[in-house]
């Protein structure tokens, strides 16, 4: 694993050495099911998907062009997008709602709001970030962004960083790579990266599969600014050959601990009464905590977060995934039971009044009244950019972890 050929110490072909790509691609034919293998040729390897994101917005892109992205999203692909175009995103809104998804048209959302919508579009990066994962059932709900896409002849980008991610085990993910025929393979690229499925994030390597020979062409021209050291595309393709090693041991072993970790977490939320998203995949939770807000606002949420601070509770609001509606906060529960369980007990002798399981929703509404008022009165709001840098900070924080602020913030 740690042996250094002469050869990698060279400059790579900057689309990723032709091993590693070979690697990704028979990597993803087996846990996608594609129909057909995929070709390495098909494959682009650079420094992490935001990369990726930054390079496909201005390869398809012109400045000024608008990129339609369902919300709630990862929100430093604000970030990825401008780069090097000035790329912006044009926001199509889900409906909120606990339980089954609802989604609205995404065409709605952008009319009269961009000048140009560019051939773009990252159909699945919601479903994603809400931790949806494909099943049977789910199958016209979860691609109605994905179809809407094609059927206007926009590109799709579909984001499956969470693919072997999938706990339940009722659950099953189904890869757009696995569909029997893409409709449109022109113009359909799927994101995956090693960060979320082998918890390697430090390693930075994310991949696209793309049936384009034009987008992969653009991506190698692209590729020397943010290419992925030839040791460590080494490593990550002796990681993925080693098949035996990840089905019997890597992924049952990690796939129990998320269940337990999950099923911890929605538990104390239940007995917090705190309604919550329930979805089988991904690392988090999202929580409803709208009750507690004195007015539906985004100012109220923000205050409420900053409570949240001031007793030591570190949560992610939806506001920094530019969810539509006020009050949901992301909860990540991909953590060691020590820390769940510190963290609990916490919460239990926390003087943050929403969080008390013994008060009444009465009380406890009123009590949050009050620290609002206080907070309106003491606290100031900073800008946007700050509050996105302060909330992102918290973002790979496990629930319901709790830190200082001298050490955070």
């Amino acid at each position: 694993m740690l042996h250094v050929e002469p050869a990698l110490l060279q400059y790579p072909d900057w689309k990723g050495h032709r091993f590693l790509r070979e690697e990704v691609a028979r990597f993803l034919s087996h846990y996608c099911k594609s129909p057909m293998p995929l070709q390495a040729d098909n494959v682009v390897v650079m420094n992490g998907c935001g990369s990726l994101f930054s390079c496909i917005a201005a390869v398809l892109c012109d400045p000024g062009d608008g990129m339609l992205i369902p919300t709630p999203f990862y929100g430093a692909i604000t970030e990825d997008v401008q780069l090097y175009s000035g790329v912006r995103l044009v926001h199509a809104p889900l409906d909120c709602q606990v339980g089954p998804g609802h989604h609205r048209k995404p065409g709605v959302a952008c009319r009269g709001r961009c000048p140009k919508l560019c051939p773009l579009v990252a159909s699945l990066r919601v479903p994603c970030e809400c931790g949806w994962r494909i099943n049977k059932s789910e199958v016209s709900a979860c691609c109605s962004p994905f179809l809407f896409t094609l059927r206007h002849g926009l590109h799709a980008i579909v984001d499956e960083v969470y693919m072997l991610t999938v706990f339940d085990p009722s659950a099953e993910f189904r890869s757009v790579l696995g569909l029997s025929r893409l409709p449109d393979a022109q113009r359909t690229h799927v994101l995956w990266g090693i960060s979320k499925d082998f918890a390697a994030a430090g390693m930075r390597v994310g991949t696209v599969y793309s049936h384009n020979k034009d987008l992969v062409a653009a991506l190698d021209q692209m590729g020397f600014l943010h290419g992925v050291p030839g040791p460590t595309q080494h490593q990550v393709a002796r990681l993925l050959r080693d098949r035996e090693w990840m089905d019997r041991h890597f992924l049952p072993a990690n796939l129990a601990r998320l269940r337990a970790a999950h099923g911890y977490v929605a538990g104390e939320l239940r007995d917090l009464g705190v309604p919550y998203l329930h979805r089988p995949a991904g690392f988090f939770i999202w929580a409803d905590f709208r009750k507690y807000l004195p007015e539906n606002t985004f100012q109220a949420e923000m205050a409420l977060w900053r409570c949240f601070l001031k007793h030591k509770v570190l949560l992610s609001c939806g506001r920094a995934f530019w969810c539509s509606t006020p009050g949901w906060f992301r909860i990540v529960f991909s953590e060691r039971e020590p820390s769940l369980r510190l963290g609990q007990r916490d919460i239990s002798l926390s003087p943050c009044p929403c969080l008390r399981p013994s008060l009444s929703h009465s009380a406890c509404d009123a009590r949050v009244r009050r620290l609002l008022a206080q907070a309106a009165q003491s606290w100031l709001f900073e800008d946007e950019a700050r509050f996105r840098f302060l909330t992102f900070d918290g973002v790979f924080v496990s629930f319901p972890t709790f830190l200082s602020l001298s050490q955070r913030v």
